[in-house]
């Protein structure tokens, strides 16, 4: 349960080389360790420059890489862990755990105590959930209450410190950096109750429990008969306890509206004393039915000290949030769009921001664009052949908004314009970003 070597990368578009690399640290004896484990299939840690350039390419983070690669881009290459393997020098680098948040890249590889070829799972690694606790600890420490980049520069210098105490000889001791910073939060050997090696240090101060629940959609709608329309809500409750003594239990209660959709897919922090076993067995694979187990969910925890994930979930709510109709008619070097949205009446009207993506692809610059909106504003950016409807904050009483238009292209330079090979003729997508403060989707 060791890590190899541990990065912070600022993500900088626009950049010559794409991102910086703030903070590098390499533990040459778990490196041995890594070598002596691995055999035949070692890859040793590579330079910053290489293993940044390597890294961006496989989150596509460069701003010249628009091109498919087949490697990374293929539908059997679709990565839902945030562990990747890197192509560096004509070999793999694997496990690379990382994750992009704030324009920071955090990243780290994690010792595995076997041969890597072939890939053992990924539950077998125990060092893989270690780099995530890591990561999420350097995350907080930076982040948590910062807003200034002076503020942050300075707890990036500080940080070669207190990984020493944190995490020596890339063992996580205490993912809560700010305990190595001060002393005062340090538990008291005199401590009566025994201290878990999962937790050195313990907080003084008032008592807080911060919760959060984050919803995501994501829709497909075809306007077909012979095609499904789709939608999923995913969604992931986050938690940052603040409590006094050594293993202080928590209970939090999710409840639902009545005649709310379940929740299903559940998956919980280890963290988790106790679960009723109607809430692991939902899936969003079975058959929905009356007898779905609809709540309370209860899940009793001894929190750790920084900020964590403490479930996940999916549901099928009834109908996706923002019905959208989308028609494209080509003529020579025009078309024609046609675009219809509507909020559902259950969804509160009150956006963050909400805007609709048009790119056109395989085609040259717009050259000219004659539109009208009943709602909000549309801006045009030519070189990138694409159109944003700006539809803002509030959709209009009818609940009901459209964009209609007409679209001309001029010819194809040697310039790179947005290629798809998929998105060829009529095949086309409009695409549709909103966020909602203080809402969810399935009411939870």
């Amino acid at each position: 349960m060791a890590q190899r070597a541990v990065w912070l990368i600022s993500h900088e578009p626009g950049a010559p080389l794409g991102g910086t690399v703030r903070f590098s640290r390499r533990y040459p004896t778990v490196e041995k360790r890594a070598k002596v484990f691995n055999g035949a299939s070692y890859m040793p840690i590579p330079e910053d420059g290489p293993f940044m350039k390597a890294l961006l390419f496989e989150l596509r983070l460069l701003d010249d890489d628009k091109d498919f690669i087949e490697s990374r881009d293929s539908c059997s290459h679709i990565n839902k862990t945030s562990v990747y393997g890197l192509l560096i020098g004509g070999g793999e680098l694997w496990p690379v755990v990382a994750f992009l948040k704030n324009n920071m890249i955090y990243a780290c590889v994690p010792l595995v105590e076997q041969t890597l070829s072939p890939h053992p799972p990924l539950i077998s690694i125990s060092g893989i959930s270690q780099g995530f606790e890591l990561l999420f600890g350097i995350q907080d420490f930076l982040y948590l209450g910062q807003k200034h980049d002076t503020e942050i520069n300075t707890k990036l210098n500080q940080l070669p410190d207190l990984l020493l105490q944190a995490c020596p000889f890339g063992t996580l001791l205490d993912a809560n950096l700010q305990n190595s910073l001060d002393s005062i939060n340090f538990a008291s050997v005199t401590h009566p109750q025994k201290q878990p090696a999962w937790k050195v240090g313990t907080y003084k101060g008032k008592p807080q429990v911060s919760i959060s629940i984050t919803e995501k959609v994501k829709s497909m709608q075809y306007d077909k008969q012979d095609i499904a329309d789709t939608w999923q809500v995913v969604g992931a409750v986050t938690c940052k306890c603040d409590l006094e003594g050594i293993m202080p239990n928590v209970t939090i209660s999710l409840s639902l509206p009545t005649n709310g959709s379940p929740l299903q897919d559940i998956l919980v922090h280890p963290c988790v004393t106790s679960l009723d076993s109607a809430i692991l067995t939902s899936s969003s694979i079975d058959a929905m039915d009356d007898s779905a187990f609809s709540g309370p969910y209860k899940f009793p925890f001894t929190p750790p000290l920084e900020s964590f994930n403490l479930c996940y979930y999916t549901s099928q709510v009834p109908v996706p949030p923002i019905l959208g109709f989308y028609q494209m008619k080509e003529e020579e070097i025009k078309v024609k769009i046609t675009v219809n949205l509507k909020l559902h009446e259950s969804v509160k009207n009150n956006f963050e921001f909400c805007e609709a993506h048009i790119p056109f692809y395989n085609r040259g610059p717009i050259t000219h664009v004659e539109s009208k909106v009943s709602f909000g504003q549309l801006e045009v950016f030519r070189e990138k052949s694409l159109l944003i409807w700006i539809i803002g904050q509030k959709f209009p009483k009818s609940m009901e908004i459209s964009l209609s238009g007409t679209v001309t292209f001029g010819a194809k330079s040697h310039e790179k314009q947005p290629f798809d090979e998929i998105c060829i003729g009529g095949t086309a997508y409009l695409k549709l970003h909103f966020k909602i403060l203080d809402f969810t989707l399935t009411g939870c």
